[in-house]
């Protein structure tokens, strides 16, 4: 039997490599709470709180009363997943058509 690590692999255009979790402490309602998350969630939740003009402690506080269960990280990273999946389907029913027809978007297949 043969064990792999996996460092880095291909994905669309360039080589995304392993990413790290980091924990930073965030004051939510008043509290000092640590969150862990990779280094990509930390930037789109900074994005995602620019965009909506609110602090980054009052979106994570935002996002903290309305998990249901699980720990504040996992509902952090479900949370940037689902803005962006809204975001996917707001410009796809803003301009309705076939995804293309490449081999990013068919696994599988060759433009060769």
């Amino acid at each position: 039997m043969t064990n792999f690590v996996v460092n880095e692999f291909q994905m669309g255009m360039g080589v995304m490599k392993k990413s790290l979790v980091i924990k930073r402490s965030i004051i939510v309602g008043g509290h000092k709470t640590s969150v862990s998350l990779e280094d990509d969630f930390w930037g789109a939740l900074k994005e995602i709180a620019l965009r909506h003009r609110v602090t980054l402690s009052d979106l994570v506080g935002s996002i903290d009363s309305q998990r249901r269960n699980g720990n504040l990280s996992s509902a952090v990273r479900l949370f940037v997943l689902n803005h962006y999946r809204q975001r996917i389907e707001a410009e796809a029913s803003a301009n309705p058509g076939p995804w293309p027809a490449t081999s990013e978007t068919q696994p599988g297949k060759s433009t060769d």
